[in-house]
């Protein structure tokens, strides 16, 4: 039995108007009105007057300049971490290995202000690591100077990143099969060969769609820029905001937010045909067998590959958890005079009721806009996450290759300019939503929805159609045969989705700090702001509240089944 055509058309016209009528309002229109501030002169006339003086400006043309190399740096450097981490994790099995790739994936959920603030309390100056090395060979002035250059956002960048590289790069390694590399050696080829000639080429996708995904982050990049690199290394993203918000200068601002776009939709188109190409059309090439494990145990320490393997390890978790354990210890630190002190004050300073000049609200107050703005995200990006999948795998919609790169789009805009679509589409009536909590909620839905569509549509797209056509000839509505069949099969990847949009929600800095006003401060804000006035054990204690609220999403990612997402 096939579901009627009149059944599958209203179905499909009435899981469609919530997307569409969404998507057109929230991020369509701040798009155009976007496009039309940057080419549009004052008359109204087509121009491509702010454009080409862009391009033109020795600083605009510098800040390109220096976003595309620190992205190329940031891209780079991350490779190199993790592809060592790819290997281990597909050739190598030891103890305490889960928890080791457990713990690569927590720079995947931190918030970019939690780590931009760990580098400054670790590498800083003043940080935990120069003042040891001082006091260690008893230096006078701190021996490492990586803050507020290009370094200190290489560096921050690849922590952030290099766990895109492990996951991506370790799932396609292991999905090899072994039988190619044992035939070649078979045929009389060294090891160098055999991966030169059979492992790297069947690898080289993973790598080219992680090394894209990193350059994307790295290029759109806001709070590690704006808190580590200084006026001296502003990038496109930062350059925007200060336009945005210092100059006042809409014009330049959302001609420059275009030429960005236009290079970091390029660089998705790039992703999205290496994920392409990353599909493994040649069926010799997918496992049959599972990849071979070296076991290496703790009497294998004192050899090279034991050596090398703990060597690694110890690295990254120095990487991994330096920072944040540097934020954990000065959020108990209490400065007085000369004499530091083992303290709570922060914490208190942090769930205060009473008002904070510096923030313009109360600590307490920006702790709870964060959760409200996450638990009222995920309640917005679900259906709409939903909504979107299903279109795209259970129906028979005219131009869906159109429909699914339209509905991709966000990913190739940049939250500052959403955030700038937004302050230009929804100032003045009928749609005057700037600086209200629903524009940041659905400003923050815009950026959370592909995380929930990319959970949800590999369950729906496994789901056999033939349970729904059971469930009408039953007597089932087609409405009733979604909620009763597909949505409880559907539930592992809406719970990875809904758990991804929440911790989204709460690091997310650049749209919001375009749109908030004081009373709706958001927890990366106040950490923004304390660190600002050198307030570090606020800023640490606010950071440890939201590691630990990440840390429990984080935790939940796992248990649900990350490679579900």
């Amino acid at each position: 039995m096939r579901l009627s055509n009149g059944i599958h058309s209203l179905f499909t016209f009435a899981v469609a108007i919530f997307p569409v009528m969404f998507l057109a309002v929230f991020f369509y229109l701040p798009l155009l009105s976007m496009l039309k501030e940057g080419c549009l002169d004052p008359s109204g006339s087509l121009t491509l007057h702010y454009l080409i003086q862009t391009l033109r400006d020795p600083y605009h043309y510098h800040v390109i300049s220096l976003t595309f190399k620190q992205a190329c740096l940031s891209t780079i450097i991350t490779l190199l971490i993790g592809l060592p981490g790819a290997y281990i994790a597909t050739k190598f099995d030891f103890p305490g290995k889960a928890a080791l790739q457990a713990i690569t994936t927590i720079p995947f959920v931190l918030p970019s202000i939690i780590v931009s603030l760990g580098f400054i309390l670790l590498f800083g100056n003043n940080g935990i690591l120069n003042n040891a090395l001082k006091w260690l060979f008893h230096l006078d002035a701190p021996p490492l100077r990586i803050l507020y250059s290009l370094k200190a956002i290489v560096l921050a960048h690849a922590f952030y990143n290099f766990p895109v590289v492990v996951r991506f790069v370790s799932a396609v390694w292991s999905s090899i099969d072994p039988r190619l590399e044992d035939a070649a050696r078979s045929l009389g080829a060294s090891d160098r060969q055999v991966f030169q000639h059979v492992t790297l080429p069947l690898i080289l996708p993973g790598i080219l769609a992680s090394a894209a995904l990193t350059f994307i982050f790295s290029f759109m990049s806001f709070a590690v820029v704006l808190v580590l690199g200084g006026v001296k290394y502003a990038t496109v993203e930062v350059t925007i905001y200060t336009l945005m918000t210092v100059l006042l200068d809409y014009k330049m601002g959302s001609a420059l937010a275009i030429v960005q776009s236009l290079f970091s939709l390029s660089f998705m188109y790039v992703y999205a045909h290496v994920l392409d190409i990353n599909r493994p059309t040649n069926r010799l090439s997918v496992r049959k067998v599972p990849q071979p494990k070296i076991i290496v145990t703790r009497r294998d320490v004192v050899s090279i590959r034991g050596a090398s393997i703990m060597t690694y390890a110890v690295l990254v978790l120095l990487m991994i958890l330096g920072p944040m354990l540097a934020v954990c210890a000065y959020s108990f630190v209490k400065h007085t005079g000369n004499t530091t002190l083992v303290s709570a004050a922060a914490y208190q300073k942090v769930f205060a009721t009473r008002y904070n000049s510096l923030l313009g609200t109360t600590p307490l107050q920006s702790i709870r806009n964060s959760l409200f703005f996450g638990v009222m995200t995920v309640f917005c990006s679900l259906p709409l996450g939903v909504c979107i999948a299903f279109l795209l795998t259970k129906t028979t919609l005219p131009h869906k290759k159109l429909f699914d790169a339209l509905v991709m789009l966000p990913l190739g805009i940049s939250s500052v300019s959403l955030g700038l679509g937004y302050v230009r589409s929804f100032h003045k009536p009928p749609l005057l939503i700037a600086g209200t909590w629903y524009a940041i909620v659905c400003a923050h839905t815009i950026l959370a929805y592909p995380f929930v569509m990319r959970a949800v549509t590999p369950l729906l797209k496994k789901m056999q159609p033939a349970l729904i056509e059971a469930a009408m000839s039953l007597g089932a509505t087609r409405t009733a045969a979604f909620f009763l069949i597909e949505l409880p099969l559907i539930k592992p990847g809406l719970l990875v989705g809904a758990t991804f949009a929440f911790a989204m929600s709460l690091g997310e800095m650049g749209t919001t700090y375009l749109l908030y006003r004081p009373v709706l401060t958001t927890m990366p804000i106040s950490i923004y702001r304390f660190l600002s006035s050198h307030d570090f054990a606020s800023a640490s204690a606010m950071g440890v509240l939201l590691m630990c609220v990440c840390g429990l999403l984080f935790f939940c990612i796992e248990r649900l089944g990350y490679s579900t997402f």
